[in-house]
């Protein structure tokens, strides 16, 4: 029989030790060891090499400039569609929302081959139509530019869902009032909408800041090829060109990369003091325009510019799977399946990679539903200094980027492990155990969000009935949060299995995932391979959108990100 702390809550014992436990494990363990890998480097000497090293120098500026133009791009895109989809009565709002949120389910290496057979001399597609540039034209996105267009759009859903959130919270009497009062939609857009949603822009921006400096997938695709090097990429190169000094070398790239990544959010911090705004009365989609005569024109914009950010750049990806080599027109003679057949059929190392992906995007999924539930459950009914630490815990990693943790997990494991005398460096456990930790909040918020909903009532009721705690969570609990975790076992599912950036640093011979296999096809001159496979990993995503939208209804709100 389990036995119970005496702190009034009726949890067993072992629980919050092991939440505590788990959490560490996941989060502070692996930080700790990065912050310690660069410290020794630092005590040894190596900084000093470090910062002198041009290369460096050349790859902050890189990510800084790209990065943040990338992100005043996500800000202009986010925010447009924002202001749009949640003020206006344009029609087709969910199918809107769900499109534009694609870009950001989609892995970013998919999106780079998608806008580079958009857009170069070779495209299939442009030769098909007939306006595909001379052949030896420069590629215009293996540019700075390009890459940070690329990452404005990758990272616009993320503005476009903390903007909406504050939209959709306006004060509809301060609004109505405006409006009797006989201001403008234009005055009302100026004075009232614009300051209060100031916040909810600036947290979205800072969010693609983050995003985008730990970008790996685009910059690899645009920046190699253009001899154009970030700080990802740079650690990517570093760790292939393995040496006595690399483990330091990476730690404080790592750490600059989190320092950078940190300031991000300070400043974010910074500029959102006093401008809490805080709101009273009711609040919802009634604060809206009528566009009367301009929706039409607006609806166009808007799917205009789907139409060049998502529609055109599959329409080219999946032309450039379906001829027999990059290059060539695509059409009724030159169409042939030969590339989904090679990769389904033919290349062990992308059905392996399948395997791979779906493998730990569903271990992953179910393995922190286990652990989330008890965190959840834990922490709901606890308050204080240490509960609100494992919170912060838990948004650590995730609020990183993801090389980061990649580095971290290098560390920890690239020495076999203490007493067990057994290293997991280099095999499938060691990316398992990184996805934990990186997707560890995408699974706990939805879960804490049910959790926070639910009666305490009804567990109480059950308790004083002599249900123990076991018998609590299975029959009354999991039932009622049941929605809430299936909507967080495939987002999980949905994020992992499309994950690059973690995995091309942890992968090995036979350890490949999906989208270190999109990257390797590319970076080997099989782009017709890669695309098919691009193609196949872009219906599984809508796919499997198209689920977590079936289950919707019986969700908490903000679960589904692209529901009003």
């Amino acid at each position: 029989m389990a036995k119970f702390s005496s702190t009034g809550n009726s949890q067993p014992r072992w629980l919050f030790p092991f939440v505590i436990t788990a959490i560490s494990c996941l989060s502070i363990v692996p930080l700790g060891r990065l912050v310690y890998a660069g410290a020794l480097s630092i005590m040894g000497g190596g900084a000093g090499d470090l910062l002198v090293d041009p290369q460096v120098w050349h790859a902050v500026v890189n990510s800084l400039v790209t990065s943040l133009a990338g992100t005043l791009i996500s800000v202009v895109l986010g925010g447009a569609f924002a202001l749009a989809l949640a003020l206006t009565d344009i029609r087709g709002r969910w199918l809107l929302s769900f499109l534009f949120m694609l870009p950001t389910m989609i892995p970013p290496q998919v999106t780079a081959l998608s806008f580079v057979g958009m857009t170069g001399p070779s495209s299939p597609l442009l030769k098909a139509l007939g306006i595909a540039p001379p052949l030896g034209s420069p590629q215009p996105l293996y540019s700075l530019g390009g890459i940070a267009l690329l990452l404005g759009i990758q990272h616009a859903p993320l503005v476009y869902l903390s903007l909406r959130a504050g939209l959709l919270s306006l004060p509809r009497e301060g609004v109505e009032a405006a409006q009797l009062s006989g201001a403008s939609p234009m005055r009302v857009l100026r004075d009232i909408i614009l300051p209060l949603s100031i916040p909810g822009a600036i947290a979205g921006a800072a969010i693609a800041f983050v995003s985008a400096i730990g970008n790996f997938g685009i910059p690899a695709i645009l920046g190699i090829p253009g001899s154009i090097i970030t700080l990802p990429t740079l650690i990517y190169s570093r760790f292939a060109s393995f040496d006595s000094g690399t483990f330091g070398d990476i730690a404080m790239l790592s750490g600059i990369i989190a320092l950078i990544a940190v300031i991000g959010l300070a400043i974010q911090d910074r500029a959102l003091k006093g401008r809490d705004y805080r709101v009273i009365g009711l609040s919802g989609p009634v604060a809206s325009f009528k566009l009367e005569g301009r929706r039409l024109p607006v609806e166009i914009m808007l799917w205009l510019c789907l139409a060049c950010i998502l529609l055109a750049p599959f329409a080219a990806l999946l032309a450039a799977s379906l001829v027999p080599t990059y290059g060539v027109a695509l059409s009724l003679d030159t169409a042939t399946l030969s590339a989904y057949r090679e990769i389904l059929f033919r290349q062990s190392v992308t059905q392996m990679a399948f395997f791979n992906s779906i493998f730990l995007a569903g271990a992953t999924a179910i393995g922190l539903l286990v652990i989330t539930v008890l965190a959840a459950y834990t922490l709901s009914k606890r308050r204080g200094f240490i509960a609100g630490l494992i919170k912060s815990s838990i948004d650590i990693p995730y609020a990183l980027p993801g090389i980061v943790i990649a580095v971290a997990f290098i560390l920890l494991f690239a020495a076999p492990l203490p007493i067990l005398k057994v290293t997991i460096y280099g095999t499938i456990w060691i990316i398992l155990l990184a996805y934990f930790s990186s997707f560890l909040a995408v699974s706990f918020k939805p879960v804490m969000s049910a959790f926070l909903q639910l009666d305490p009532a009804l567990e109480e009721a059950a308790r004083l009935s002599g249900a123990g705690f076991r018998h609590r969570l299975v029959d009354i609990l999991l039932p009622l949060i049941a929605p809430s975790a299936g909507a967080s076992v495939i987002l999980v599912f949905l994020i992992a299995c499309n994950e690059l950036t973690v995995s091309a640093l942890l992968w090995s011979a036979g350890t490949q995932t999906l989208g270190v296999a999109i990257y390797n096809l590319d970076d080997s001159g099989s782009y017709d391979l890669a695309s098919a496979l691009s193609v196949l990993v872009v219906l599984m995503v809508v796919v499997l959108m198209l689920i977590l939208e079936g289950l919707a209804d019986r969700l908490p709100r903000g679960v589904v990100p692209w529901r009003n």
